[in-house]
Parts: C-alpha cells; sequence; structure tokens
C-alpha cells in the first residue's frame, strides 16, 4: 500500500477521539489547554501552502499518544493539515516501516505527506526533552524480572500520566519539536 492508501485508509481525528476508551479524557483536556503561540501563527500559516496531510501511527492507551496527538491536532488546525489516524496494532505493516531506533514500534508516529501521498518528514514518538523524561524514570525501575517491577512501573506510569497533562513546559517542548521538524523539513 502507499501513504496515500494509508491516509485514505485512516479515520478522521473526531471519529478517533470519539472511539477513545483509554486516556480520552486526558486527551481532551490537554486539546482545550493548549494554545499555539501567537507569535507562531504565520508560521504554521506558512505551512498551509504546501497542503500537507498527516498519518498518525497510535493507539489510545498509548501515554505518548495522549500528549502529542492534541499539540498535533492544534498544529494541524492552524497550518491547514487534513490528519487521519491509523491504529497500530491493527496496521503493522505501515508501523514496521517507521520503528524506532529499528527495533521499537513506539508511538504515535506523525507522517507528513503531500498532496501526491509523498512523505515529506517523520515526527516521533517523543520530544527530546520527554525522552529524556521517560529515560530518567525507565533508568530508576528495578529489573523486568524482579517482584517489584510491575507495581514500581505502574507507578511510573501515573508519575508521567500526572506530568504529561499538566506540565504545560512539557507541552511546549512536544509543540517546539514538532515545529522545529516542520519549519526545518519543510519551509526551509
Amino acid at each position: 500500500m502507499t501513504l496515500q492508501d494509508w491516509f485514505n485508509k485512516g479515520i478522521s481525528s473526531s471519529q478517533y477521539l470519539e472511539y477513545m476508551k483509554s486516556h480520552k479524557e486526558n486527551t481532551l483536556s490537554i486539546l482545550n489547554k493548549f494554545t499555539i503561540p501567537e507569535e507562531d501563527k504565520e508560521v504554521l500559516k506558512a505551512l498551509a501552502g504546501h497542503s500537507l496531510r498527516v498519518i498518525v501511527l497510535t493507539e489510545d492507551w498509548c501515554g505518548d499518544a495522549m500528549l502529542n496527538i492534541p499539540i498535533l491536532l492544534k498544529v494541524a488546525e492552524e497550518a491547514e493539515m487534513e490528519v487521519k489516524m491509523i491504529l497500530r496494532d491493527e496496521n503493522l505493516e505501515l508501523m514496521d516501516q517507521y520503528l524506532t531506533n529499528g527495533t521499537s514500534r513506539a508511538i504515535p508516529i506523525f507522517i507528513f505527506i503531500d498532496e501526491d501521498g509523498e512523505e515529506k518528514t517523520v515526527w516521533g514518538p517523543r520530544a527530546p526533552m520527554v525522552k529524556k523524561i521517560v529515560d530518567d524514570e525507565r533508568a530508576k525501575m528495578p529489573p523486568k524480572d524482579h517482584e517489584e517491577f510491575p507495581e514500581k512501573q505502574k507507578e511510573m506510569i501515573e508519575r508521567l500520566t500526572s506530568r504529561y497533562t499538566s506540565d504545560e513546559i512539557i507541552w511546549n517542548e512536544v509543540y517546539e519539536s514538532l515545529k522545529t521538524t516542520l519549519v526545518q523539513k519543510i519551509l526551509m
């Protein structure tokens, strides 16, 4: 399948938000609270002239998707990009073309395509600052075979979810990373 075929297969962001069972409230909360900085609106309007569309590989249980998708949706709105969601677990053929570090099916992955369905750039699964936060949290974890691992992992996920849903500095880091990628790959 071509990227155009995958885009056509995807569901709209509103259908995805309606479908969500996990993290729906948190995703909507970020979507309602995050705003594009006024000084960046002209840059994002310049992207609109490039007729970009976005394929999002995601799953609603993913905390990184919960954080990143609302910010993407705000960017897409300003830059007049149509967004289509593809569920990772049902579409491994596409996911396996966008593995993180060549091995990990980490999500979300944002695939930006032009009007001809050609890939222009890819972003995801995390902004560099968020990757560092997650890496630091994981470094504190016991080994996976340790009896306390399940409980410690649950606590770590709760801490990350709390930060992701309340820390505007994190939201802005995600936004800046996404914006920088688009500006560098599309406008320069």
